[in-house]
């Protein structure tokens, strides 16, 4: 059945299920069933008030909050009322708080708690379309807002009682497919970000079209820890399982992970390749038939597939799940396609692929390698910025920015992105993406970022399994790392550029990592080197960087460690 707005699909299936489980939550130890009816209903008394407040089609809303039923009951209700919401990342800063709320106009924000209000409240300046912030735990603000708790607000809308639910089964009839249902600003390497417009029926497309791959049922129940502020979890976590009608599990945190699993155990999870690279990290130096059963010991006896998407799969971590009986399949896809352009198939796949297009969605590789797309889950543009749409969608496509190739068979392979090319001084044109996969297949490397736009040969920025080098350390009678920004002891730093010379076997001489900083600590969300879902942010990093590596060039190749060395 085709539903005519994410709103309508989502009260459809309420309507059906009833009082069957929607969402399990976690709260004060202890999980707590939302079925699909109270789920609803609380929805429809969010999405009244809203509307009674004057919150009208086409206004703008956002949340900045951490992933939870209530993010997901908040999204629903502003849905159902027309609007579209602008989906904050949990970590922004005021400044950049400031940037999306006030570019995109929105005149209201859900905020999770105190902490959050007060990065709206910092800058509400410069945020004069404003109105009224609403706290999902209590808040306070100045007067210059309008403030209602999560739960007033949900009360006040049930208390207009059948007035209140007609004007919203009136308001959400209106809503069709080509109308606006989300904002969602990219994260810009340098400037600020760009505001991608879905529309309702971009994401249903979307869904439905996962939906008929067969990958998902009914009777799955999903583990979801990615943030609803991207549009991945959205769409595969958020509107797919409530278009299948499965139960989701909403994880505490990334850290809490394993243990959510083993409690909810799930049949499916989605996920980015850092976490199951960090597993595989883990389990990697156990003979084959431990590390299958501890792989499956983590995630639980009903898991029947795991999916990956964000970033690109390392090949060597999706071949060792599948060695120990574990299906991990990645797809690809962007803010700006809904997201899902492929995806592998659990009885159609190839793992070193990102899998084939989905139903109804074309690919295409242009004269210079970029992946091209077309079809129904083409965003709408770029919020007030008609110049980088035109661009963005020349000819008719959506071109990716990204560099790829299909096979005989139609599956799709992403090398690189178009702009991440490294040209040498030599004109060697080199896939950055294929040098990091292949120093990160090392178990003693964690993150790996190539660099040598320009120069004379490749070098890298290189972050270390630091607990296993530290073992290192001890075999070879030296210092263990401490906490410096960069590793400097020779023996050490020796120790690993032999480490990345085997690596580079698989690849010719111009297109090896010569030279290398090693730094001496993880990257860091919070330090603006990870994205939310963990993806490494190269580009900030590099700038960040740009000193110690440019050093290399004027080292004799070799190993380096930093600076200091």
């Amino acid at each position: 059945m085709s539903h005519s707005s994410l709103a309508a699909m989502h009260r459809a299936t309420a309507d059906r299920l009833g009082r069957r489980v929607a969402l399990r939550t976690r709260r004060h130890g202890l999980y707590r069933d939302i079925r699909w009816e109270s789920y609803r209903r609380r929805a429809d008394g969010a999405a009244a008030a809203l509307i009674a407040q004057g919150i009208g089609p086409g206004d703008r809303v956002g949340i900045l909050a951490e992933n939870g039923a209530n993010w997901l009951t908040a999204d629903i209700a502003v849905l159902s009322t027309g609007a579209a919401d602008v989906p904050l990342h949990a970590p922004l800063a005021p400044r950049q708080v400031a940037y999306q709320l006030g570019h995109s106009g929105a005149r209201a924000c859900f905020v999770a708690d105190q902490r959050q209000a007060d990065k709206v409240i910092a800058v509400l300046d410069v945020l004069p379309a404003l109105e009224w912030l609403i706290g999902f735990e209590p808040i306070a603000a100045p007067d210059r807002v309008r403030v209602t708790s999560w739960e007033a607000l949900v009360h006040d809308g049930l208390r207009l009682g059948t007035d209140g639910l007609h004007d919203v089964l009136l308001r959400e009839r209106s809503v069709q497919r080509e109308d606006l249902a989300t904002v969602i600003y990219t994260s810009g390497t340098t400037g600020d970000p760009r505001g991608v417009m879905l529309s309702h029926g971009n994401i249903l497309s979307n869904a439905e079209s996962v939906l008929a791959m067969g990958n998902a049922q009914p009777d799955d129940i999903l583990l979801s820890w990615l943030p609803y502020s991207h549009i991945y979890a959205r769409t595969v976590d958020h509107y797919l399982p409530a278009l299948v009608g499965s139960v989701v599990c909403l994880a505490e945190s990334v850290d809490t992970l394993t243990a959510n699993l083993a409690e909810t155990q799930p049949t499916w999870m989605t996920s980015v390749p850092r976490f199951y690279e960090k597993v595989w990290t883990a389990v990697a130096p156990l003979p084959p038939p431990e590390r299958a059963a501890r792989l499956r010991a983590i995630f639980g006896p009903r898991i029947r597939w795991l999916s990956s998407g964000g970033a690109p799969l390392p090949r060597h971590v999706a071949e060792g799940y599948h060695e120990a009986g574990l299906l991990l399949l990645q797809g690809y896809g962007l803010t700006e396609s809904s997201p899902v352009i492929s995806f592998n198939r659990i009885d159609r796949y190839k793992l070193e692929t990102v899998g084939l297009p989905i139903p109804g969605v074309e690919v295409a590789i242009a004269d210079d390698g970029e992946v091209l797309t077309r079809g129904p889950h083409v965003m709408l543009g770029y919020w007030n910025d008609p110049e980088a749409t035109r661009a963005a969608t020349e000819g008719g496509w959506l071109h990716t920015g990204d560099v790829g190739h299909l096979d005989a068979e139609g599956f799709l392979t992403i090398t690189d992105r178009k702009k991440d090319l490294i040209i040498t001084s030599g004109g060697k044109n080199i896939a950055p993406a294929m040098l990091e996969q292949l120093m990160v297949a090392d178990p003693y490397i964690e993150q790996a970022v190539a660099y040598g736009d320009g120069r004379p040969f490749v070098t890298a920025l290189i972050v270390p399994d630091l607990p296993r080098l530290r073992e290192a350390a001890r075999r070879l009678g030296r210092p263990e790392p401490g906490d410096a920004e960069f590793v400097t002891d020779e023996a050490l730093v020796g120790f690993m550029a032999d480490r990345v010379a085997r690596g580079m076997e698989a690849v010719s001489q111009p297109e090896r990592v010569r030279s290398f900083v090693l730094l001496g600590r993880p990257l860091r969300a919070e330090a603006d080197e990870l994205t939310a879902t963990l993806k490494v942010r190269r580009r900030f990093l590099l700038e960040k960087y740009k000193a110690p590596l440019d050093a290399l060039y004027h080292s004799p190749p070799g190993p380096h460690s930093g600076p200091e060395s």
